[in-house]
């Protein structure tokens, strides 16, 4: 099949996301599959020649990529970009798209993970991997998730939504409760997100969150164990536990570096049958209340009285090759490559079915 991976893009989760588009497109392209990879911010800007013969780019125009230790400089990115304009996409990327029997969707983030491409390419006719546009805008919106998880009956931390500016900043210190979480409710990756236990923290977390959005969830903060749980066709795979290392919280170094920074990944979780089974039913509970499709992983923290909290849920997981999905796959006997082709296949039926 000809299938386009897009990537990249322009939100907080870029590197993250070249990472992705770029591992899947070569597992695809490893299983005989005539797969490119296109940034969606900056598109085809170096490549010349009719469109239909980039699919068959000798490399796939896949480069070497890392994630770094820091968020993406966009202004940078933006200043970077040859075909300046206001689009968020580049340069021949719908175009592109529609000559694709698939598009796979490796974006994480704003414009990825929020609906908007989802649309554009449902409105074009042009099949694409995971969930629709409504689903997938309501799963990265965390206060609408949140409403959702509590009409459907998925335990979840006590929260409210707000949105404030730096005058509000002195009020909300003095009267919101500590210790809480901060979400601006868009975000991923661990960007935007603090975990203050002091008054002091609250102040810095409100200042440093507010650089990400002025629109957030502030919830009850709850201690235990932090496990994920994938979904993928309709089952529950392998709940991971992730431990981030002593004294540091899962934060975007803990997600992304190796070495002593790196939280450790256990997979499968170190649970019994009752706890697997209650997160396990908790995630897929949550994945057909929003009407999501093929894959998602849903992150929790389980108490010590064995109560599973539910705290967001992920229509567009990492999917690099050490990502949490492909290990809880690799646990059910597929491959990274499988994984990559299943959900394409996936997919494509869903959309048959829609």
């Amino acid at each position: 099949m000809k299938i386009v991976v897009l990537g990249g893009g322009l939100s907080t989760e870029r590197h993250v996301s070249l990472v992705t588009a770029t591992s899947v497109c070569k597992a695809l392209r490893q299983r005989g599959h005539q797969a490119i990879f296109v940034d969606m911010y900056l598109g085809l800007e170096n490549f010349e020649g009719p469109l239909e013969a980039a699919f068959g780019a000798a490399d796939g125009f896949c480069g070497d990529v890392a994630i770094e230790k820091t968020a993406p400089d966009l202004e940078a990115v933006k200043a970077a970009r040859k075909f300046q304009s206001p689009s968020r996409l580049g340069k021949n990327v719908l175009e592109v798209c529609a000559l694709a029997d698939c598009v796979f969707l490796g974006l994480h983030g704003a414009d990825g993970e929020d609906g908007k491409i989802q649309a554009a390419l449902e409105l074009m006719g042009v099949p694409y991997t995971g969930s629709g546009p409504l689903s997938s805008g309501m799963a990265m919106d965390k206060a609408v998730a949140k409403m959702v998880m509590n009409s459907c009956g998925v335990l979840t931390p006590q929260g409210r939504e707000l949105t404030y500016t730096a005058e509000d900043i002195p009020h909300l210190v003095e009267t919101l409760p500590v210790p809480c979480a901060v979400k601006v409710v868009g975000g991923g990756s661990s960007i935007g997100v603090a975990l203050p236990d002091t008054r002091e923290e609250l102040k810095t977390a409100l200042e440093e969150v507010l650089q990400y959005g002025s629109r957030v969830v502030v919830e009850e903060k709850i201690a235990g164990r932090e496990l994920t749980v994938p979904v993928l066709d309709q089952q529950y795979l392998s709940p991971i536990e992730i431990v981030p290392p002593e004294g540091m919280t899962f934060d975007y170094v803990a997600k992304y570096q190796s070495g002593a920074e790196a939280a450790r990944e256990l997979c499968p979780a170190p649970i019994t049958e009752e706890e697997k089974q209650l997160l396990g039913e908790a995630a897929l509970k949550l994945h057909h209340a929003l009407g999501l499709s093929v894959y998602s992983r849903t992150d929790f923290i389980l108490d010590k009285a064995g109560r599973a909290w539910c705290l967001e849920v992920n229509t567009l997981p990492g999917m690099t090759p050490n990502s949490l999905i492909p290990k809880a796959a690799a646990v059910a006997g597929i491959s990274y490559g499988e994984l990559c082709e299943k959900i394409v296949f996936l997919s494509l039926a869903e959309k048959n079915k829609r």
